[in-house]
């Protein structure tokens, strides 16, 4: 015979039991003003309260738990406000690019002035030549020697953040007198994989795999369907090599 069992037959409840039916009958104490009265709880303070006072207190704690995850929310719908505004504004002047260099130069003034970041690098995957490229934030590598910096990085089209090797932050941001400690990765697909859209901060741990990268998203996916086309008219080889000729 079990404990509650036991309990059972002697016309005894237990405290979940009695838990249980208090939750099925909100309203037990309504007309219980003498049962309320004698009823007392213990108190941070070390002194007893009536169970009035301890709902009080509980819906109190609430409130102010209510009211601080809403200040955070509201931070959060701000920043995120902020966020879209400044990803629209570059992907307007995106947009309007008239070249590659153009391109570049307008991603990374946004990047750095606008987002406050320390650095930003479009690199594109051909094996053509393309006129006036690896300037400013813009880069040119064969998609072997992609493959072979960048590994599995290239795999998916989701942002990757974090605290990247040595070998791959040097790839993604060559010749920088003060290195990049952490990044966020995105790879550049349209049909086929055509490049790497990264940004950069000398603060470790700055990007992490829980930080949001929608506006990553947003430039990345307007990059992905500009960027073919506007190398085609920077490549001098005749026929035109097609972008990411090797699959990675």
């Amino acid at each position: 015979m079990t404990d509650q069992t036991a309990r059972q037959k002697a016309g005894e409840l237990s405290r979940d039991e009695v838990a249980d039916y208090l939750r099925k009958n909100p309203d037990f104490f309504c007309d219980q003003d003498e049962l309320l009265r004698s009823l007392t709880l213990p108190h941070d303070s070390g002194r007893a309260i009536s169970l009035v006072e301890r709902q009080v207190h509980l819906f109190r704690e609430q409130r102010d738990t209510l009211r601080h995850e809403m200040t955070e929310l509201v931070a959060i719908a701000r920043h995120n406000d902020r966020l879209f505004e400044k990803s629209k504004r570059l992907l307007m002047q995106v947009i309007e690019a008239r070249n590659l260099i153009d391109m570049a130069s307008t991603i990374d003034d946004s990047i750095r002035g606008d987002f406050g970041l320390d650095a930003a690098s479009v690199i594109l995957f051909t094996d053509a030549e393309v006129s006036g490229s690896s300037q400013g934030a813009l880069h040119v590598v064969s998609p072997a020697e992609a493959r072979s910096r960048l590994g599995s990085l290239l795999e998916g089209s989701k942002a990757v953040c974090g605290q990247f090797s040595e070998s791959e932050r040097e790839f993604l941001f060559p010749d920088r007198d003060v290195p990049i400690a952490s990044v966020a990765l995105v790879p550049l697909r349209h049909d086929d994989l055509v490049g790497v859209f990264a940004v950069g901060s000398c603060q470790p741990g700055y990007f992490d795999q829980s930080m949001g990268s929608l506006f990553l998203s947003y430039i990345s996916d307007t990059l992905s369907r500009l960027l073919p086309p506007m190398v085609q008219r920077h490549t001098s080889a005749t026929p035109v090599t097609d972008l990411a000729t090797e699959s990675l």
